[in-house]
């Protein structure tokens, strides 16, 4: 990356919110690769793996999240965040944080008020057909309710801080990119979608790692989606 965009994101600061459960097997890859500039703040929401002593074994500020859930891990994250612009991404490393100074350039140089990445799948395996499936028909509905055109709800969302903080999020589990998306859209934030590849986790997915956690997150979207 180079020219104005990526010297705005080299002179700032930018928190990096990883909700955690688990993932101890994967921090290491996620955070060994953070660019310059860009600060981790790993929310914690349980492990019992380690995940923590990995995470500040790599210099991250770590946030126990004594609430279970995605979305509260999330919101725990952007309350101990403190730069202006921030980053949620998953810590699984299905992502690659040397995709974040691309995605925050918009936020940064004000023609966009959230970025989120859509999802290019390496294979198969890093985004299975049911899960895809279910973004899909999610993604549709989120296009006719709101009419932005969305093709993913994004694993990594770009924001500023306090605006994403007043937008007054309540869902505390898996509804919570969604709800996000759509209290932008109400809120009048100019949203862009962004491409990012998209590799295969390290370790066990808690939604398409079993039936249940797929249904969970399926059932959380389609409640946020009815309110």
């Amino acid at each position: 990356m180079s020219g104005p965009a990526a010297t705005s994101v080299s002179r700032v600061v930018i928190d990096v919110v990883l909700p955690c459960l688990d993932e101890a097997a994967a921090l290491p890859w996620v955070l060994a690769r953070m660019p310059a500039g860009f600060r981790p703040v790993v929310a914690d929401n349980g492990s019992t793996d380690g995940s923590r002593a990995v995470a500040r074994r790599f210099g991250a500020t770590v946030v126990r999240v004594p609430q279970r859930g995605y979305g509260a891990a999330c919101h725990a994250g952007l309350v101990e965040a403190a730069s202006e612009v921030v980053v949620v991404m998953d810590a699984d490393a299905s992502l690659n944080p040397a995709d974040l100074p691309r995605l925050c350039a918009p936020v940064l140089d004000g023609s966009a008020d959230l970025v989120l990445g859509r999802r290019r799948p390496e294979s198969w395996r890093a985004w299975p057909p049911p899960a895809r499936l279910a973004n899909l028909l999610l993604t549709a509905a989120v296009r006719r309710q709101t009419g932005l055109a969305l093709h993913d709800l994004g694993p990594v969302r770009v924001a500023r801080r306090q605006p994403l903080l007043d937008l007054a999020l309540t869902d505390r589990r898996f509804g919570y990119p969604l709800e996000t998306v759509l209290a932008a859209r109400a809120a009048g934030w100019r949203v862009r979608e962004l491409p990012v590849v998209y590799r295969e986790r390290i370790g066990r997915s808690k939604v398409t790692g079993s039936v249940s956690g797929y249904l969970r997150t399926v059932r959380d979207m389609r409640a946020v989606l009815t309110r």
